[in-house]
């Protein structure tokens, strides 16, 4: 029997001990939640800007999409910016909601669904970190920030706190980091997540409005084309390809509870 012979009994039962759901461990998930964050954000940053190649792409795209009769960006824009208590909602909702509900409900899994915690977490990360590619190799102008085009930045007209459209953020984000649309990437997989996961009928509804609210908001503020959000769901897709392979089981499929966690509640439960 050859050396590799003889480990891949071993290996194979240390590749399998990583693919069955753990214990998440609340310092664990926060120190990795930092850390990505901030290497993503780094990454995503330093992607090259190149503002020609930008506006190259985003007047590919707003062609093409006129091309096939879905240029709608732009009547959307135009019509709600006039609307002040809709739009100055809907800039603060881009700014904010985006982190808020995503780690909303990864604390929620994290408590609820710990068993599936770590597959879930993963499609989150493996969807992110596709993106830096798109970053990275397609930089793409906003319409807000398209040349010779008459979009509004809504986020400057209103003076939005926050919004990317700030100096202040303008300052340490990548103004052409557009294509994928991580709002959409995330805002999906929150839905997904929220839909398949409660019980609530109301909860369910609010799932399937959050991602499609949230694809209304990123077009109405000049933010992204509807392409972009294309972009962000085959991030996604890719995501969740990823977790089921590694767990050989749909995310949502797996134990609701970590193996461990049933014989302590039932011993918890148990007279002394």
């Amino acid at each position: 029997m050859t050396d590799k012979q003889s480990e891949s009994p071993s290996r194979t039962r240390w590749l399998g001990s990583l693919r069955v759901p753990r214990r998440p461990r609340l310092w664990f998930e926060l120190l990795l939640i930092a850390v990505s964050y901030g290497v993503y954000s780094m990454i995503r940053n330093a992607a090259p800007t190149h503002e020609e190649r930008a506006q190259e792409h985003a007047r590919q795209i707003w062609d093409f999409q006129n091309s096939i009769g879905l240029g709608f960006e732009r009547a959307v824009n135009h019509g709600i910016e006039s609307v002040t208590w809709l739009i100055v909602p809907m800039n603060y909702y881009y700014a904010t909601l985006h982190f808020i509900v995503t780690i909303g409900v990864l604390v929620w899994v994290f408590r609820r669904h710990p068993g599936r915690y770590g597959a879930i977490r993963l499609v989150l990360f493996a969807t992110t970190g596709i993106a830096l590619i798109g970053y990275y190799f397609y930089p793409l102008a906003p319409p807000r920030l398209m040349a010779g085009m008459d979009f509004i930045d809504t986020g400057r007209v209103h003076q939005t706190w926050g919004s990317f459209q700030s100096e202040s953020m303008q300052s340490v984000s990548n103004q052409y980091a557009a294509m994928p649309s991580m709002h959409i990437g995330w805002s999906v997989w929150c839905g997904i997540t929220i839909v398949l996961l409660s019980k609530p009928l109301w909860v369910k509804v609010l799932g399937v409005l959050y991602p499609t609210l949230t694809l209304l908001v990123i077009v109405a503020t000049a933010n992204h084309f509807w392409l972009d959000a294309v972009g962000g769901l085959v991030c996604l897709a890719f995501g969740f390809a990823v977790a089921r392979t590694w767990f050989a089981e749909s995310p949502y499929r797996l134990p609701q509870l970590v193996p461990d966690t049933v014989p302590r509640a039932k011993r918890a439960q148990s007279p002394s």
